[in-house]
Protein backbone atom coordinates (compact mmCIF):
# COMPACT_ATOMS: atom_id res chain seq x y z
CA UNK A 1 0.00 0.00 0.00
CA UNK A 2 1.30 3.52 -0.79
CA UNK A 3 0.86 4.77 2.79
CA UNK A 4 2.90 1.92 4.26
CA UNK A 5 5.55 2.28 1.55
CA UNK A 6 5.81 5.99 2.33
CA UNK A 7 6.03 5.24 6.05
CA UNK A 8 8.77 2.70 5.45
CA UNK A 9 10.70 5.20 3.33
CA UNK A 10 10.37 7.90 6.00
CA UNK A 11 11.65 5.61 8.75
CA UNK A 12 14.51 4.36 6.55
CA UNK A 13 15.41 7.97 5.68
CA UNK A 14 14.95 7.39 1.93
CA UNK A 15 16.57 10.15 -0.09
CA UNK A 16 13.36 11.11 -1.92
CA UNK A 17 11.81 12.32 1.35
CA UNK A 18 14.18 15.32 1.51
CA UNK A 19 15.33 15.72 -2.10
CA UNK A 20 14.41 19.04 -3.76
CA UNK A 21 13.81 17.63 -7.26
CA UNK A 22 10.68 15.75 -6.13
CA UNK A 23 8.97 19.07 -5.34
CA UNK A 24 5.29 19.16 -4.41
CA UNK A 25 4.88 15.43 -5.01
CA UNK A 26 7.16 14.72 -2.04
CA UNK A 27 5.25 17.10 0.23
CA UNK A 28 1.96 15.59 -0.93
CA UNK A 29 3.05 12.05 -0.06
CA UNK A 30 4.38 13.17 3.31
CA UNK A 31 1.22 15.14 4.08
CA UNK A 32 -0.95 12.13 3.24
CA UNK A 33 1.24 10.05 5.54
CA UNK A 34 0.88 12.55 8.40
CA UNK A 35 -2.90 12.76 8.01
CA UNK A 36 -3.42 8.99 7.73
CA UNK A 37 -1.31 7.91 10.70
CA UNK A 38 -2.37 10.78 12.95
CA UNK A 39 -6.00 10.00 12.08
CA UNK A 40 -5.41 6.39 13.11
CA UNK A 41 -3.89 7.30 16.47
CA UNK A 42 -6.51 9.96 17.10
CA UNK A 43 -9.25 7.37 16.61
CA UNK A 44 -7.58 5.04 19.08
CA UNK A 45 -7.13 7.90 21.54
CA UNK A 46 -10.84 8.63 21.37
CA UNK A 47 -11.80 5.01 22.04
CA UNK A 48 -11.39 5.53 25.81
CA UNK A 49 -15.12 6.07 26.23
CA UNK A 50 -15.88 2.78 24.48
CA UNK A 51 -13.58 0.71 26.67
CA UNK A 52 -14.84 2.55 29.77
CA UNK A 53 -18.45 1.70 28.85
CA UNK A 54 -19.45 5.34 28.35
CA UNK A 55 -22.06 6.45 25.80
CA UNK A 56 -21.20 8.41 22.67
CA UNK A 57 -17.87 6.70 22.14
CA UNK A 58 -18.35 6.41 18.36
CA UNK A 59 -18.69 10.19 18.11
CA UNK A 60 -15.64 10.72 20.31
CA UNK A 61 -13.57 8.34 18.15
CA UNK A 62 -14.48 10.34 15.04
CA UNK A 63 -13.79 13.71 16.69
CA UNK A 64 -10.41 12.61 18.05
CA UNK A 65 -9.45 11.04 14.71
CA UNK A 66 -10.09 14.40 13.04
CA UNK A 67 -8.39 16.48 15.74
CA UNK A 68 -5.07 14.58 15.95
CA UNK A 69 -4.08 15.49 12.33
CA UNK A 70 -5.28 19.03 13.02
CA UNK A 71 -2.96 19.20 16.01
CA UNK A 72 0.13 18.07 14.08
CA UNK A 73 -0.44 20.05 10.88
CA UNK A 74 -1.77 23.09 12.75
CA UNK A 75 1.27 23.28 15.04
CA UNK A 76 3.55 22.98 12.02
CA UNK A 77 1.81 25.68 9.98
CA UNK A 78 1.51 28.14 12.89
CA UNK A 79 5.24 27.94 13.64
CA UNK A 80 6.35 28.07 9.98
CA UNK A 81 6.27 31.91 9.60
CA UNK A 82 8.39 32.30 12.74
CA UNK A 83 10.80 29.71 11.41
CA UNK A 84 11.04 31.58 8.10
CA UNK A 85 11.80 34.90 9.78
CA UNK A 86 14.42 33.39 12.11
CA UNK A 87 16.07 31.62 9.16
CA UNK A 88 16.28 34.92 7.32
CA UNK A 89 17.65 36.81 10.33
CA UNK A 90 20.37 34.20 10.87
CA UNK A 91 21.37 34.31 7.21
CA UNK A 92 20.00 30.83 6.49
CA UNK A 93 17.40 31.85 3.92
CA UNK A 94 19.07 29.87 1.11
CA UNK A 95 18.61 26.66 3.11
CA UNK A 96 15.00 27.38 4.08
CA UNK A 97 13.45 24.96 1.56
CA UNK A 98 15.77 22.13 2.61
CA UNK A 99 15.07 22.83 6.27
CA UNK A 100 11.29 22.75 5.71
CA UNK A 101 11.56 19.40 3.90
CA UNK A 102 13.48 18.04 6.89
CA UNK A 103 10.83 19.37 9.29
CA UNK A 104 8.01 17.91 7.23
CA UNK A 105 9.66 14.50 7.11
CA UNK A 106 10.13 14.64 10.88
CA UNK A 107 6.41 15.41 11.27
CA UNK A 108 5.64 12.31 9.21
CA UNK A 109 7.96 10.28 11.42
CA UNK A 110 6.16 11.59 14.51
CA UNK A 111 2.76 10.56 13.11
CA UNK A 112 4.00 7.09 12.10
CA UNK A 113 5.49 6.52 15.55
CA UNK A 114 2.25 7.62 17.19
CA UNK A 115 0.30 5.09 15.12
CA UNK A 116 2.75 2.36 16.07
CA UNK A 117 2.07 3.14 19.75
CA UNK A 118 -1.70 2.78 19.32
CA UNK A 119 -1.81 -0.86 20.58
CA UNK A 120 -0.12 0.27 23.83
CA UNK A 121 -2.75 2.95 24.28
CA UNK A 122 -5.52 0.38 23.80
CA UNK A 123 -3.83 -1.86 26.37
CA UNK A 124 -3.72 1.09 28.80
CA UNK A 125 -7.44 1.77 28.28
CA UNK A 126 -8.23 -1.93 28.83
CA UNK A 127 -6.23 -1.83 32.08
CA UNK A 128 -7.71 1.29 33.68
CA UNK A 129 -10.84 3.39 33.52
CA UNK A 130 -9.06 6.35 35.11
CA UNK A 131 -9.35 9.40 32.87
CA UNK A 132 -6.31 11.11 34.41
CA UNK A 133 -4.12 8.03 33.98
CA UNK A 134 -5.25 7.63 30.38
CA UNK A 135 -4.57 11.30 29.75
CA UNK A 136 -1.08 11.01 31.23
CA UNK A 137 -0.41 7.87 29.19
CA UNK A 138 -1.35 9.65 25.97
CA UNK A 139 0.96 12.50 26.93
CA UNK A 140 3.74 9.95 27.33
CA UNK A 141 2.97 8.47 23.88
CA UNK A 142 3.17 11.92 22.30
CA UNK A 143 6.47 12.56 24.09
CA UNK A 144 7.94 9.30 22.76
CA UNK A 145 6.71 10.03 19.24
CA UNK A 146 8.16 13.54 19.45
CA UNK A 147 11.57 12.11 20.40
CA UNK A 148 11.39 9.80 17.38
CA UNK A 149 10.55 12.79 15.18
CA UNK A 150 13.47 14.70 16.67
CA UNK A 151 15.83 11.82 15.89
CA UNK A 152 14.72 11.90 12.25
CA UNK A 153 14.99 15.66 12.13
CA UNK A 154 18.53 15.69 13.50
CA UNK A 155 19.52 13.06 10.95
CA UNK A 156 18.21 15.14 8.04
CA UNK A 157 19.64 18.33 9.54
CA UNK A 158 23.18 16.95 9.80
CA UNK A 159 24.25 18.12 6.29
CA UNK A 160 22.77 21.58 6.96
CA UNK A 161 24.65 21.92 10.27
CA UNK A 162 27.85 20.79 8.57
CA UNK A 163 27.35 23.57 6.01
CA UNK A 164 26.50 26.24 8.59
CA UNK A 165 26.61 25.64 12.40
CA UNK A 166 23.90 28.27 12.92
CA UNK A 167 21.39 25.63 11.80
CA UNK A 168 21.91 24.06 15.22
CA UNK A 169 20.47 27.20 16.83
CA UNK A 170 17.55 27.10 14.40
CA UNK A 171 16.87 23.49 15.33
CA UNK A 172 16.70 24.44 19.01
CA UNK A 173 14.53 27.48 18.29
CA UNK A 174 12.13 25.40 16.20
CA UNK A 175 11.80 22.83 18.97
CA UNK A 176 11.00 25.44 21.63
CA UNK A 177 8.44 27.30 19.49
CA UNK A 178 6.83 24.10 18.20
CA UNK A 179 6.34 22.61 21.68
CA UNK A 180 4.97 25.91 22.99
CA UNK A 181 2.43 26.12 20.14
CA UNK A 182 1.53 22.41 20.21
CA UNK A 183 0.68 22.45 23.94
CA UNK A 184 -1.60 25.47 23.56
CA UNK A 185 -3.24 24.07 20.40
CA UNK A 186 -3.84 20.73 22.12
CA UNK A 187 -5.55 22.65 24.92
CA UNK A 188 -7.79 24.47 22.45
CA UNK A 189 -8.68 21.26 20.59
CA UNK A 190 -9.53 19.24 23.69
CA UNK A 191 -11.15 16.86 24.52
CA UNK A 192 -9.21 14.09 22.83
CA UNK A 193 -10.31 11.38 25.25
CA UNK A 194 -13.60 12.44 26.77
CA UNK A 195 -14.37 12.71 30.45
CA UNK A 196 -16.85 10.71 32.47
CA UNK A 197 -19.92 12.83 33.23
CA UNK A 198 -19.36 15.25 30.33
CA UNK A 199 -21.14 15.19 26.98
CA UNK A 200 -19.22 14.36 23.85
CA UNK A 201 -18.21 17.63 22.19
CA UNK A 202 -15.84 18.64 19.43
CA UNK A 203 -14.68 21.61 21.54
CA UNK A 204 -15.12 22.26 25.22
CA UNK A 205 -17.41 25.17 26.09
CA UNK A 206 -14.41 26.88 27.71
CA UNK A 207 -12.02 25.95 24.88
CA UNK A 208 -10.59 29.45 24.41
CA UNK A 209 -8.43 29.44 27.48
CA UNK A 210 -4.71 29.49 28.05
CA UNK A 211 -3.03 26.18 28.84
CA UNK A 212 -0.10 27.87 30.57
CA UNK A 213 -2.34 29.92 32.85
CA UNK A 214 -4.16 26.73 33.87
CA UNK A 215 -0.87 24.95 34.56
CA UNK A 216 0.41 27.92 36.58
CA UNK A 217 -2.78 27.91 38.68
CA UNK A 218 -2.45 24.19 39.32
CA UNK A 219 1.18 24.58 40.40
CA UNK A 220 0.23 27.52 42.65
CA UNK A 221 -2.57 25.48 44.21
CA UNK A 222 -0.27 22.54 44.87
CA UNK A 223 2.44 24.74 46.41
CA UNK A 224 0.35 27.21 48.40
CA UNK A 225 -3.07 25.59 48.75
Amino acid sequence: MPAFQTADDVLRRARWTVQPDQGSRTLGRLLACILAFAFLYGGVMGSFRGLAGLPGWEQQVLYSAIKAPLLLTGSFLITLPTFFVLCTLLGLRDDFAAAVRALFTAQAGLAITLASLAPLTLLCYASTISHSQSLAFNGLMFAIASLAGQALLRSHYRPLIARNPRHRQMLLAWGVVYVFVAIQLAWLLRPFIGSRGLEVQFFRDDAWGNAYVVVAKLVWKVLFG
